[in-house]
């Protein structure tokens, strides 16, 4: 049964807010900060997040919606291309937008310029949060603020971490000045995700290969759940497919007497466990699907492709 959505008075808060951005620069960690659960997966490795994920922070007297999305870059494949036009779609008919930035780096680079020419055009307030700032002198914080801020004429300008939650309780605060009052809340109370169980799953797989191996491997690669099960004796069956580009990259995955394998899946079951609150067998299949970032019909089975 699905949980009843409660009505919502006039002074309630509810919105869609787009956390957009360069790669890297700590969108899921914010988000996943906002919400207070873990919603994306986090790596240091650019072009993490693939799907525009929605995470829900739910309140007594608001809902704010948060939508994750894939890093702005200059695509080499379909797959970016398919990434870039997610990130640019999350703009529209949303409420705000908190445009994020590395704030370890002096200069904005021609990544954030690019977001920034981006935003500029948004018809919404544009928030910017300058993140990592835990890892700036303190002296050179309000340089920072002050050569960020020139990016565009943005609603606030804000220094933040998102690792150590450093002013990110003000950055809510801003967003919440902006959001429509009495407006519903669009989902569940309950819920801090939108994105369904087997999708969770199988990002949490990605997350884990990303983590362990090297070089372009993890962006070779891609994680299809075939079966999550609950079986007699309150254990989940989880099944999943880990497609890889080239035949050298299943040995990799594979590794050495199936070493590389086995440590995936040891750290995967572990988050996964976590995840439903029971014991899990997880089942993992290497296949070789070539050029798979390149193909229509595999991003399509990915749920990968342009949202229609």
């Amino acid at each position: 049964m699905l949980t009843e959505i409660p009505p919502a008075d006039e002074s309630f808060i509810s919105g869609f807010v787009a956390v957009v951005g360069f790669t890297n620069v700590g969108k899921s960690t914010l988000v996943n900060r906002l919400v207070g659960d873990k919603v994306s997966i986090v790596t240091p490795k650019p072009q993490t997040t693939r799907s525009r994920v929605r995470g829900i922070l739910n309140r007594d007297d608001m809902q704010l919606v948060f939508l994750d999305t894939p890093g702005v870059h200059r695509p080499q494949d379909r797959l970016g291309r398919e990434m870039v036009k997610k990130a640019r779609r999350a703009i529209r008919d949303v409420d705000a937008v908190i445009f994020c930035v590395d704030g370890t780096r002096r200069q904005p680079g021609r990544g954030d310029r690019r977001c920034a020419d981006l935003l500029s055009s948004a018809a919404c307030p544009v928030v910017l949060a300058i993140n990592k700032i835990d890892k700036v002198r303190d002296e050179d914080r309000d340089e920072r603020i002050s050569v960020y801020g020139e990016m565009g004429d943005f609603h606030h300008v804000t220094a933040i971490s998102a690792l150590t939650g450093e002013n990110v309780s003000s950055l809510l605060d801003v967003i919440c000045e902006v959001l429509p009052r009495g407006e519903p809340r669009f989902f569940p109370p309950d819920i801090t995700t939108d994105r369904s169980l087997p999708f969770l799953i199988g990002e949490l797989v990605r997350e884990k290969i990303m983590m362990l191996t090297r070089q372009e491997l993890p962006y070779s690669t891609a994680v299809q759940v075939r079966d999550v099960q609950e079986r007699f004796g309150g254990k989940y069956y989880v099944s999943c497919d880990i497609l890889v580009e080239r035949k050298s990259q299943k040995g990799i995955v594979i590794g050495s007497g199936g070493q590389m394998i086995k440590k995936i899946g040891q750290c995967s079951r572990s988050d996964i466990e976590d995840l439903l609150g029971l014991s899990v067998y997880l089942d993992l299949h290497v296949r070789v699907r070539t050029d798979w970032r390149d193909d229509p019909r595999a991003l399509r089975d990915l749920q990968l492709d342009f949202d229609k």
